[in-house]
């Protein structure tokens, strides 16, 4: 075809860019290397979520399917995951072997009292850290660290023999050596064991409650506090009227740790009580619960065996699963503001 503005001369030859663009192949745009990349992305992300939440879920799943299934199925090849038919017969037995509402209502009186009191009381002290400059702030505040690296089975002895014959600073021991007779107390098999570590501040975790609320304590805004003192409150009332009321996502972030931590507690629990025990300590001797019950032998069939045994982990944390079910919106959104997240 030729160029009407040049003879002799076709479009091609008078426009080279003409030939050009016919030739070139159509691509993909960025734009949809993009779109392709963030599909590719989700999929992969919605694959590792599925496997992570399967590696965590799979315990939980097999512990429901052979709590609630009947024990002629147990033989049953049909049966692996759903049960026919569903049964409480194994939740009845692991009550009686646990005693289940004596060792609940230990669990309360003992372990959620505790956390109540550790919790209010690391948070005085971790306001003492993050608001007060003192010669020893750093020193006292590693030795705080160091309750956290240490762990607790290191120091169960001591403070078994220390709840044995209970002294302050000697004053105790020394007036009974005086009057010939002996005067410090045993706490052993009493709650106290529990609640004068909580009310010191060197309770179950107490490191890291104090490590958590003062982290949040010195992001509160000063302007609030120097606003009680012109206002002619004191350190205590400040606390109270202002800091606490300013601190419940800090609050409520470490009584649920605390809560779950006490609840979860053994080795203190066994080391400390002889008669009465939580249902940590019960769970761990529910084979010994199951022989006064039922005539259990641990030599016997192992699946029965299997099964009673995940009704009574199911029992156990039945009570925390409840308690999350009802907190875990605030809870999270608790997590993301004290500063614990990554």
């Amino acid at each position: 075809m030729a160029d009407p503005r040049m003879p002799g001369l076709t479009l091609a030859e008078g426009n080279p860019g003409a030939g050009t663009q016919r030739a070139r192949r159509p691509g993909i745009d960025k734009r949809t290397v993009r779109r392709i990349g963030h599909v590719l992305f989700a999929l992969f992300r919605f694959a590792f979520l599925l496997a992570l939440s399967y590696i965590v879920l799979f315990p939980l799943i097999y512990m429901i399917s052979n709590a609630f299934k009947p024990m002629a199925q147990i033989f049953d090849p049909t049966v692996i995951w759903v049960p026919k038919t569903l049964t409480l017969e194994n939740m009845a037995i692991v009550f009686k072997a646990m005693r289940f509402f004596e060792s609940l209502g230990v669990s309360l009186r003992v372990g959620v009292v505790s956390a109540f009191i550790e919790s209010f009381t690391c948070a005085v002290i971790a306001y003492g850290f993050a608001r007060f400059r003192f010669r020893e702030n750093k020193l006292v505040f590693a030795l705080v660290i160091l309750t956290i690296i240490i762990p607790p089975q290191s120091v169960v002895i001591p403070l078994y023999l220390n709840f044995t014959r209970l002294d302050f600073f000697g004053l105790l021991g020394a007036i009974g050596h005086a009057l010939g007779q002996e005067i410090r107390p045993n706490l052993l098999d009493s709650p106290l064991t529990f609640y004068i570590p909580s009310v010191l501040g060197v309770g179950v975790r107490s490191g890291l409650f104090i490590f958590i609320y003062r982290q949040f304590f010195r992001g509160l805004p000063k302007e609030l506090e120097e606003a009680a003192w012109i206002d002619g409150a004191g350190p205590i009332k400040t606390f109270l009227r202002i800091v606490i009321p300013s601190s419940g996502v800090a609050f409520l972030t470490v009584i649920l740790f605390a809560i779950i931590w006490h609840w979860n507690e053994y080795h203190l629990s066994v080391m400390y009580f002889n008669s009465e025990f939580p249902l940590s300590v019960s769970l761990s001797q529910i084979r010994n619960g199951l022989r006064l019950v039922t005539g259990f032998n641990e030599y016997g069939n192992p699946n029965q065996i299997r099964n009673l045994l995940m009704a009574g982990c199911l029992v156990f944390i039945s009570p925390m699963l409840v308690l999350y079910l009802f907190m875990q919106k605030y809870f999270i959104r608790s997590i993301e503001r004290v500063g614990i997240v990554g």
